[in-house]
């Protein structure tokens, strides 16, 4: 078995930080990492409709991340879930409305970020067996 995860941020060291953290496996299965840099390439990336889980930065610029999870929420009728990374902890009501599944602060943390997103994508795949 395969997960892909696709990771969107403008800034590379942070597509290098989650990465980094996310490691080559998932919960036992090879894990692919695909990273986006635009607003586009996550939409030309979601259109093969073989992502397990998405990655967005909340701080990315020019497209936010948060507002990125909300339009793909209300475009794709199967969208994968959402994992945000977000600056301030206050910021959680912004993920809430974007409709992301979870939201993990920077830094990134090594230990818990590679839990959250194992939960997010085998809950997933439970629910839809």
């Amino acid at each position: 078995m395969q997960v892909v995860v696709l990771v969107y941020s403008d800034d590379r060291n942070v597509r290098a930080d989650v990465c980094d953290a996310l490691g080559v496996t998932l919960g036992g299965a090879e894990l692919e990492i695909r990273q986006a840099a635009t607003q586009a390439a996550v939409i030309t990336e979601l259109d093969k409709r073989d992502v397990d889980c998405c990655i967005f930065d909340g701080e990315a610029t020019p497209s936010g991340g948060m507002g990125l999870a909300k339009q793909i929420r209300d475009e794709y009728e199967e969208c994968p879930p959402v994992l945000l990374l977000v600056a301030r902890p206050s910021d959680s009501w912004l993920a809430a409305w974007s409709r992301a599944e979870a939201i993990h602060p920077f830094p990134i943390d090594p230990l818990t970020l590679p839990k959250q997103v194992e939960e997010l994508v085998f809950v997933e795949e439970d629910e839809a067996a």
